[in-house]
């Protein structure tokens, strides 16, 4: 049976007066047996990392420390589909907004990003690009606009019901003839959840013995902000899997959506999933 060690139990106490206008106080209690949810809702998870966010980064949901990986996959991304001077790109999920900047040193001739929440675009937008808020089922672009699209490690958190609609989408605003790449689809489903226990105590000891305590501290801050400013205590796991298929499976669901597949691969960081360019046949 794990225990929650005194670093995490040091959070878990906070100083107050004992009496109201007096200097004295005392450590009391902050009771930790409230019940913990979860929720796979990745456009709150984005809102939430969003929110707290250190570094631009951390809106590519890639992880920490990934930086020069996420800069080799977007030069790949633009190697694969050639992008350059007269392009219209568009990138659904356009993380920190890497590739949009890329594009303007290339010349393009119009790119904009899409993100599902506003506290992302605001972020991404203050950098000097074109971002909008949009799903990736519902883009606000006229029919025939792109001569490239791009959705890069994006439908893995889609749910899987949006997926076809979306492939749909893509197709709408591509122009005929149009290169279009839709990255990191894994093959395989994710790792499983972390279990779900009744009690933030019972979450914090299985965090610090499966985990180690950096891991359980963070969740601990986490809990003590949860309760000090009312907020339900949430777990939002929207970075786990919600869409994987076979690369027989993904282009059946794209050649449906009236993609052409010119040629897939697997993908590097991770070798898990998949990488796909297609085209808009032309009239």
């Amino acid at each position: 049976m794990f225990v929650i060690p005194n670093e995490v139990r040091n959070l878990l106490f906070v100083r107050i007066a004992t009496n109201a206008g007096s200097c004295t106080s005392s450590h009391t209690p902050l009771r930790i047996a409230a019940m913990i949810t979860r929720s796979a809702d990745y456009v709150e998870y984005c809102r939430e990392n969003a929110a707290h966010s250190k570094t631009l980064h951390d809106l590519a949901l890639r992880g920490a420390g990934k930086e020069a990986i996420t800069a080799a996959i977007h030069q790949r991304i633009v190697e694969d589909v050639h992008l350059g001077p007269g392009d219209d790109l568009v990138d659904i999920g356009c993380g920190e907004g890497r590739l949009l900047h890329m594009a303007a040193k290339l010349g393009v001739n119009s790119a904009v990003g899409f993100l599902a929440t506003e506290e992302e675009v605001a972020l991404v937008k203050a950098t000097g690009v074109d971002v909008r808020q949009a799903f990736s089922d519902q883009l606000p672009l006229p029919d025939a606009c792109a001569s490239v699209v791009v959705c890069n490690n994006v439908l893995l958190i889609v749910p899987r019901e949006k997926i076809p609609p979306t492939l749909r989408e893509i197709h709408r605003i591509a122009k005929p003839g149009a290169r279009i790449l839709i990255g990191e689809i894994p093959f395989l489903p994710g790792p499983p959840l972390e279990p779900q226990f009744d009690t933030a105590g019972e979450t914090l000891a299985y965090l610090y013995g499966r985990h180690g305590l950096r891991t359980c501290l963070g969740m601990a801050r986490r809990m003590l902000y949860w309760k000090l400013t009312g907020r339900p205590m949430v777990i939002r796991d929207g970075t786990q899997v919600s869409f994987y298929a076979t690369a027989e499976e993904f282009l059946a669901l794209a050649a449906e959506a009236g993609l052409t597949s010119v040629r897939h691969w697997q993908h590097d960081h991770p070798s898990t999933r998949n990488n796909y360019l297609f085209a808009k046949r032309r009239a």
